[in-house]
């Protein structure tokens, strides 16, 4: 069609929508890459839809591709031309740009954002709201949900991807679990003097928290702020910090199995004492009927007690382990039904050893609120993971204020 039904069209779709609704909002597609071409026509489109009564126009930088300085020249313009409507924007990420041209476009005089939790969208996404709204809030005074709803921001970011059944980003500003993680021995030294020093931004005002992650790099700083009742004991801090070290040249890292540190520390200081012990366990699969079907048997020794158990599981060895695993436990510890594996991950730790390569297994645990991990290590994948799961259903117990067999004993010997 022609330029000037384009305006007729724009108008009268605008002009029929008020008519029955109570807001009508003009998302001019396109608006940008059109601007750079025919900007007087890409204001016309504007002035079209404002006076059949939009409420808001939209400006969509629907390719992606603007740049900043673009973005804030073209809605400084906008501004200029319609000094009293309300001008929302619409950017895509094409060029990894969404976040930063949706925030200037604010401070050029858009009143609305438009954009996705998590930056969802298509192909690369649209502007991530996570980020958007708190550098809005905390670095440019704008007020979009307020401090109250901003402390949120991380809890719904998660919720967001467990609808959409999408893995959680761990290097995602804001709301990432590596957000607010630091590692490196001077670096977390600096950070307990002074957290200012690497955090641009309180992790509790968006509703996440500062992670002190022990790897390789780690020093005594970051063992003690882990662990602080180590700090009055410095022959114990060097003695886990090696200890550390020799697990990581093994092929063990910390920085995602928190819990496994700190049962790794409980055990070097004599304040633990294990709730069972997996005296063995066997896994196999068999094809049976076209489909895929594998069976675990464990035993648990609980005290003086063992016990036996078998499952099978349509999801493979490591799926049936964890049943098998929980079913000797439940019985002693209810608290296992609303215990469930959330992730699991599996690296190889010096893959130019081919298929004797050890493997490293990561699982992360959760039962409902907080999250944990774990680590397993060998060169059987099935003994890292059963190694990783026997320390996370550990870490379980030693939550709900488990003191080790002793306490079940009767009820054990009862069943």
């Amino acid at each position: 069609m022609g330029l000037d039904d384009n305006l007729r069209m724009i108008g009268s779709s605008v002009a029929f929508l008020k008519k029955r609704l109570e807001e009508v909002f003009f998302d001019a597609e396109h608006f940008f890459d059109g601007f750079k071409r025919n900007a007087d026509y890409a204001l016309a489109t504007l002035r079209s839809a404002l006076e059949a009564g939009a409420d808001a126009v939209v400006l969509c930088d629907t390719n992606g591709g603007s740049l900043v300085h673009e973005v804030a020249d073209v809605v400084g313009r906008v501004r200029e031309e319609f000094p009293g409507a309300l001008i929302g924007i619409h950017c895509h990420n094409d060029a990894n740009m969404a976040v930063a041209n949706t925030v200037e476009a604010v401070r050029r005089g858009a009143g609305m954002v438009q954009g996705c939790m998590n930056g969802f969208g298509e192909r690369t996404g649209n502007a991530d709201l996570c980020s958007v709204v708190p550098v809005l809030e905390l670095s440019c005074g704008k007020r979009c949900i307020g401090a109250n709803n901003l402390r949120k921001l991380t809890v719904a970011s998660r919720f967001t991807y467990e609808l959409a059944n999408l893995g959680r980003r761990d290097g995602q500003p804001f709301v990432g679990d590596s957000a607010f993680a630091h590692k490196g021995g001077l670096h977390v030294s600096a950070m307990l003097r002074n957290d200012r020093t690497y955090e641009a931004f309180q992790p509790e005002a968006v509703g996440n928290s500062r992670r002190i992650l022990i790897s390789e790099l780690a020093g005594r700083a970051s063992i003690i702020a882990r662990y602080p009742t180590l700090s009055k004991n410095p022959e114990k801090q060097k003695t886990v910090l090696e200890e550390v070290m020799r697990l990581e040249n093994a092929g063990y890292a910390f920085e995602n199995a928190d819990a496994s540190f700190v049962l790794l520390v409980k055990r070097m200081l004599g304040e633990y004492e294990p709730a069972f012990e997996i005296v063995g366990f066997r896994a196999s699969t068999e094809e049976r009927a076209g489909s895929k079907l594998s069976e675990a048997s464990v035993k648990v020794r609980i005290g003086d007690v063992q016990l036996h158990t078998a499952s099978e599981a349509e999801h493979g060895p490591v799926a049936a382990l964890d049943l098998a695993l929980r079913k000797a436990l439940v019985h002693v510890y209810p608290f296992f039904d609303d215990f469930r594996l959330t992730d699991y991950r599996v690296h190889i730790v010096n893959a130019q050893a081919a298929v004797e390569a050890r493997v490293r297994v990561v699982i992360e645990s959760t039962e409902g609120k907080d999250a944990w991990g774990t680590v397993g290590v060998s060169e059987n994948i099935l003994s890292a993971s059963c190694e990783a799961l026997v320390d996370s259903f550990q870490y379980t117990i030693m939550r709900h204020g488990g003191k080790g067999a002793a306490q079940w004993r009767k009820r054990l010997h009862s069943l």
